[in-house]
């Protein structure tokens, strides 16, 4: 999904994709935007990044090194009895620090200036908080988008190869890579299905009070791709127990292949139809700023699996700077709604 950075200009996800295929490990089908970061080629020196896996401000950190076109070292280091209290430590070189995000910020900004982390938007930015759910909305369109993409891919590869064994080693056996594609798969089964529940149970009715009737099409759209989602998870079941290279088995991954783009081809202009024809209506609902900031709260709320046990895989389809604007949305409805941290 999205876009790549270089140090001076942005390039397409396509060239980017490419161009990472063939200096990265990872098959073309595993290569998130991040991966797509031009490297510049000058001395840095060893960047370590210790945390727990699932500490907001590790990610934050993470992505705003990544951001910077640096690849940290990541050491998970948790603790399940008193997880709130694991630090988050940079190591950079022979000088480490902790403490607050704004403390770990300044010291990535003072190692690695450029490109400046101001350019980021913050979620405080302005007074308005119906906004930022149209650019919460906008990122999850983007992420599904991403991943999709991916899947498509993915399938492409697995049909073209015929059961064959991929040239990356690192993703085992065909068997092995099957179930990974599966297991991701499922994974982005729920993202899309909490993504429509949650417009369907906060976005939409907000919007058919003014207007009854309003979002009919999206609830329509929503309903017609649920069996054609459900269908490729069947469809992936039934793969899994045939013999890899078998007639059948080329068959069915050439079935699959146009199943998910037929599904990205559907998502895709559902997707630029709310963009085009609700967000705008979303902003101009005329909301007081309580009203707002619990809109903001409830569609969180509402995608309780993306914001918790999926968050990391969700997160893996947006670029650096995306990343980070999100976590600062969703941290921002924590914080001005008292809800439990769990959420994210």
């Amino acid at each position: 999904m999205g876009n790549c950075f270089t140090t001076a200009t942005t390039i397409t996800t396509t060239t980017a994709t490419t161009a990472a295929a063939f200096t990265s490990k990872k098959s073309t089908a595993e290569i998130a935007p991040y991966d797509c970061v031009v490297k510049v080629n000058k001395p840095t020196p060893s960047v370590r990044l210790c945390g727990s896996p699932n500490s907001i401000l590790t990610a934050y950190v993470r992505f705003a090194l990544l951001y910077k076109s640096i690849s940290p070292r990541f050491i998970p280091c948790d603790n399940p009895i008193f997880e709130s209290e694991v630090p988050t430590v940079l190591r950079v070189g022979s000088e480490s620090v902790s403490g607050s995000r704004q403390t770990l910020l300044d010291f990535v900004e003072s190692k690695f200036p450029e490109p400046s982390l101001n350019n980021i938007g913050d979620a405080d930015d302005g007074d308005e908080v119906s906004p930022r759910v149209v650019r919460m909305m906008r990122m999850q369109h983007g992420s599904l988008r991403w991943h999709l993409a991916r899947m498509v891919r993915w399938a492409e590869d697995l049909a073209k190869r015929k059961g064959k064994k991929a040239g990356d080693p690192t993703v085992g056996s065909p068997k092995m890579e099957f179930k990974k594609f599966a297991s991701t798969y499922s994974q982005l089964l729920e993202l899309l299905l909490e993504h429509a529940q949650m417009e369907e149970r906060v976005v939409f009715p907000g919007l058919e009070k003014d207007d009854r009737g309003l979002c009919k099409a999206a609830n329509e759209e929503h309903a017609r791709d649920l069996p054609i989602m459900n269908g490729i998870k069947e469809d992936i079941k039934a793969i899994g127990v045939l013999d890899c290279g078998s007639p059948a088995y080329q068959e069915a991954l050439c079935n699959l292949s146009v199943r998910l783009k037929s599904l990205q081809k559907h998502c895709q202009e559902h997707f630029e139809e709310e963009e085009r024809d609700l967000l705008p209506l979303v902003e101009a609902t005329e909301l007081s700023t309580e009203q707002q900031k619990r809109t903001l709260a409830q569609c969180v709320s509402a995608m309780r699996e993306t914001h918790s046990r999926l968050f990391n895989f969700f997160l893996e389809g947006l670029t650096p700077e995306e990343a980070m604007q999100y976590l600062d949305l969703t941290t921002y409805a924590v914080i001005k709604n008292n809800l439990s941290p769990n959420f994210v």
